[in-house]
C-alpha cells in the first residue's frame, strides 16, 4: 500500500482493504478464469465434435458466434436483476447456471442442439462481468479498485495459456467409459463451474454489514468512506443517453475500432486450435500446450505495452502499432510453414491482445465524466458483437475454401483498417472530451488515465 493510501484512509479501513484482497479478489480472477475457459474450449473440441455430430465449418463457427448474440441480448435484463437479487446471489446463480449449460455441451448430438447450448450459454454468463464490478464498487474505495479489477482482468489472460494443456489432456481421455475425448472436456470443466459457484456462495457475503470475517471498526471505516465517495459521484454526475451518443463521430469511431479488435481475437482464439493441429503428428496434448504460446507471448506484450503507455503518454501511436503488429503476424501465417506459422501467431497475439487495454485509455479520455458510463457500456456492448461475426465468418471462408488462410487475410486487412483508423480519432489527450455541460473556469490538469484504471472505471457490460 502506498503512502498516499496511508494519508487517504485510516488504519481500519487499510486493514478491511488487505482482507478483501486476500479474500474476495482471488476468488473473482479464478471465476474469471472458469468463464474464459467455457467460453473458448470450443475451440479444442472443433475437429472431434464437428466429425460426430456431422457439422461443417460454418455451422460451427456460427455455433460459436452464437454466444455472443444471446450475452448483447441479455446483458441489460441481467443487470436489472442483479440489482434487484443482489451481486452475490446473482454471481452464485450466474456460476452455476453457465456450468450446468457448459457440461450439458458433452451430449450435443445434432446441429440444432449445438446451436441452442451455446445460445443458453450466453444467456447463462451475461451480466456477470458488471456484477463483478458492482460488487468491488460496494466494497472498495476507488484508490484501490483498479488494482482489484486489474487482478480480476488478467482471469482471462491466465485462462488463455491454461485452457489449451488442460483441455488438450481432457480431449486424451478419448474412450474412456466410452465417451470421446471432446465429451470428457465439457463435462469436467462445465462441473468445475458447477462446483465453483457453491464456493462463491459460501466465500461471498451480501454486504460489508455482514462479513464476519471484518471487526466493527473495519465495516465502519469502510461502509463510510464508500459512501462519501458513491455520494460526491452521483451529486456529479447526470444520466446521458446512449443513443444521443451515437449523433457523435468519434464514438462511432470507437465503436468500429473495438469491433474491430474483437474481431480479430475471436477469431484467432477460436481458431488457433485448428491452425495448430495442421501442423500434423500432435496429440491433443501437444496441440493444447502448443496453443498456449501465443497467449502467453501476449500476455509480456500486454505487460510492456502498459508500461510503456504510461510512461510516454502516447496511446494512439502504440495503438496504431500493435493492430499493424497483429495483422502482419496474420498475414505471414498465410505465407510459411505451420511450424513458422505457429511463430507468425504469437505476433499476431502479441498485437492483437494488448490493443484492448490500450484502447480503453483513449474512450475514457475522451468521454466527460457524464457521458463516460453509458458512452463506454455502448462501445463495449456493440464492440462484442465482433465475437459473433469472428468464428461465423472464420467457418464460412473455410467451407468455401477448404483452408483457414483466407480467414487469416481478412484478418490482415481488419487489423490495418483499424490501425488507419485510429489515425483518425481524438482522445488520449486532456482536451478533447465530450462535454455533457458548460466548461469552467481552467483548474489544475488532471492526470491522463492510466490502463490499469481505464479497464473499469464504469461499470458496463462485459469486456470478455
Amino acid at each position: 500500500m502506498s503512502a498516499v493510501d496511508q494519508e487517504v484512509h485510516p488504519p481500519a479501513v487499510q486493514s478491511a482493504i488487505r482482507k478483501i484482497f486476500r479474500r474476495v479478489v482471488p476468488l473473482f480472477f479464478i471465476m474469471f478464469v472458469a468463464n474464459y475457459m467455457d467460453r473458448v474450449n470450443l475451440g479444442f473440441a472443433q475437429d472431434e465434435l464437428r466429425a460426430d455430430v456431422g457439422m461443417s465449418a460454418a455451422a460451427f463457427g456460427l455455433g460459436a458466434g452464437i454466444f455472443f448474440i444471446a450475452y448483447a441480448i441479455f446483458e441489460v435484463p441481467s443487470n436489472i436483476l442483479m440489482e434487484r437479487f443482489g451481486a452475490k446471489v446473482w454471481l452464485t446463480r450466474i456460476m452455476i447456471s453457465w456450468g450446468i449449460v457448459a457440461t450439458a455441451m458433452a451430449f450435443v448430438t445434432s446441429v440444432e442442439m449445438f446451436y441452442a447450448l451455446r445460445f443458453l450459454l450466453g444467456v447463462a454468463e451475461a451480466g456477470f462481468f458488471p456484477a463483478v464490478i458492482y460488487y468491488l464498487s460496494r466494497w472498495l474505495p476507488d484508490s484501490h479498485r483498479g488494482r482489484a479489477t486489474s487482478i480480476f482482468l488478467m482471469g482471462s489472460g491466465t485462462a488463455t495459456v491454461i485452457v489449451g494443456p488442460i483441455s488438450g489432456a481432457l480431449l486424451e481421455m478419448h474412450g474412456v467409459w466410452g465417451h470421446a475425448g471432446w465429451q470428457w472436456m465439457f463435462f469436467i470443466e462445465g462441473i468445475f463451474s458447477v462446483v465453483l459457484g457453491f464456493v462463491v456462495y459460501r466465500f461471498l457475503d451480501s454486504g460489508i454489514e455482514s462479513a464476519s470475517w471484518l471487526t466493527e471498526e473495519e465495516k465502519t471505516g469502510l461502509v463510510a468512506v464508500i459512501d462519501a465517495e458513491q455520494d460526491g459521484r452521483d451529486t456529479a454526475r447526470a444520466k446521458v443517453s446512449r443513443w444521443k451518443l451515437l449523433a457523435d463521430p468519434q464514438i462511432l469511431l470507437f465503436l468500429w475500432i473495438y469491433f474491430a479488435i474483437n474481431v480479430a481475437l475471436y477469431a484467432v482464439t477460436f481458431w488457433l486450435p485448428s491452425i495448430v493441429d495442421d501442423i500434423g503428428g500432435l496429440s491433443d496434448f501437444e496441440v493444447g500446450l502448443l496453443t498456449s504460446v501465443p497467449w502467453l507471448c501476449a500476455i509480456a506484450a500486454v505487460y510492456v505495452s502498459g508500461r510503456l503507455s504510461d510512461r510516454i503518454g502516447k496511446r494512439r501511436p502504440i495503438l496504431m502499432t500493435l493492430l499493424v503488429l497483429g495483422g502482419c503476424g496474420t498475414l505471414l501465417a498465410v505465407f510459411v510453414s505451420p511450424w513458422v506459422g505457429l511463430g507468425a501467431l504469437c505476433i499476431a497475439a502479441m498485437g492483437f491482445k494488448p490493443a484492448s487495454p490500450i484502447f480503453w485509455t483513449i474512450p475514457q479520455s475522451y468521454l466527460d465524466a457524464r457521458a463516460a458510463a453509458p458512452g463506454i457500456a455502448l462501445i463495449n456492448s456493440i464492440g462484442n458483437l465482433g465475437g459473433f461475426v469472428a468464428p461465423t465468418a472464420f467457418g464460412i471462408i473455410e467451407d468455401a475454401t477448404g483452408s483457414t488462410k483466407g480467414g487469416l487475410v481478412g484478418l490482415t486487412v481488419v487489423g490495418f483498417m483499424a490501425a488507419l483508423s485510429v489515425l483518425l480519432v481524438r482522445g488520449g489527450g486532456r482536451n478533447d472530451r465530450v462535454r455533457t455541460r458548460p466548461a469552467k473556469a481552467p483548474t489544475a490538469t488532471a492526470p491522463e488515465v492510466t490502463p490499469g484504471a481505464a479497464r473499469i472505471a464504469r461499470p458496463g457490460p462485459a469486456t470478455g
